[in-house]
């Protein structure tokens, strides 16, 4: 659980694998609870992700894993092809609401962040990681996916975010604050990232939301939605669903 000055926040189970904290200083956190399949996300618990996120949109939300471990290895691989599909849809739906909400979102990684956790990482208005974190952008094998290549452009440039987005290779702590990915490596990313969205959550809210929307500007969004219709496109033609 998070610390919280030494007093536990009111818990709800939005889903079994989803915890919701409500923080005597002022924030939500949305702990992600699946350890023994590194939080890979299913339909519903996208669908629980997404309308936690969408409920109070003023809120200072905190993003993190129940295990330090371990951030969100993306959809379950385990799913059908059509789940991996209706959580990828779910997916961008939630990165919408992440950064078009007023609230800030401030993400604690412990761990490895993969294709959809990575991308739940860069939607995050604040990053705060771990020593042990890796970060990799990259779709199921097979699959002609854009993942991460309507974000990364702004957080690296478009050299290095095209190599990324193009290769899927990983990226370790040290390489992702250098390059602007994550904004903070603490030695215990989900306390420091506390102590953050305590310190938002004590400020005017009007300010936080005008950053917000200005930093947001520029295209952002219409990027998003180029990705989600290309991707969409590609889990159609997967599943036989679309034009070839």
């Amino acid at each position: 659980m998070v610390p919280a000055a030494g007093r536990p926040g009111e818990v709800t189970a939005a889903h079994p694998h989803l915890r919701v904290e409500r923080s005597p200083r002022g924030y939500r956190c949305l702990l992600l609870d699946r350890p023994a399949r590194h939080n890979a996300v299913g339909p519903d618990l996208a669908r629980a992700l997404r309308d936690a996120f969408a409920a109070e949109p003023a809120d200072v939300v905190l993003l993190a894993s129940a295990d330090p471990r371990v951030f969100c290895s993306g959809a379950d691989l385990a799913l059908s092809d059509a789940e991996r599909a209706e959580v990828s849809g779910l997916f961008y739906d939630c990165l919408e609401i992440m950064i078009t909400r007023p609230g800030p979102v401030i993400a604690a990684v412990g761990g490895p962040a993969v294709a959809g956790g990575a991308q739940l990482v860069v939607a995050a208005d604040l990053r705060v990681a771990g020593p042990a974190a890796r970060f990799r952008w990259t779709g199921p094998p097979g699959l002609d996916l854009a993942v991460g290549a309507w974000v990364l452009p702004d957080l690296v440039g478009r050299g290095r975010a095209t190599e990324l987005a193009m290769t899927g290779r990983w990226v370790g702590a040290a390489e992702a604050l250098a390059t602007g990915l994550v904004n903070r490596v603490e030695d215990e990313p989900l306390p420091a990232a506390a102590d953050l969205a305590a310190d938002l959550a004590g400020r005017a809210p009007g300010s936080l939301a005008r950053v917000k929307m200005i930093t947001a500007a520029g295209g952002l969004l219409d990027r998003l939605h180029a990705e989600s219709e290309a991707n969409r496109a590609a889990w159609d033609r997967a599943l036989g669903t679309g034009p070839p």
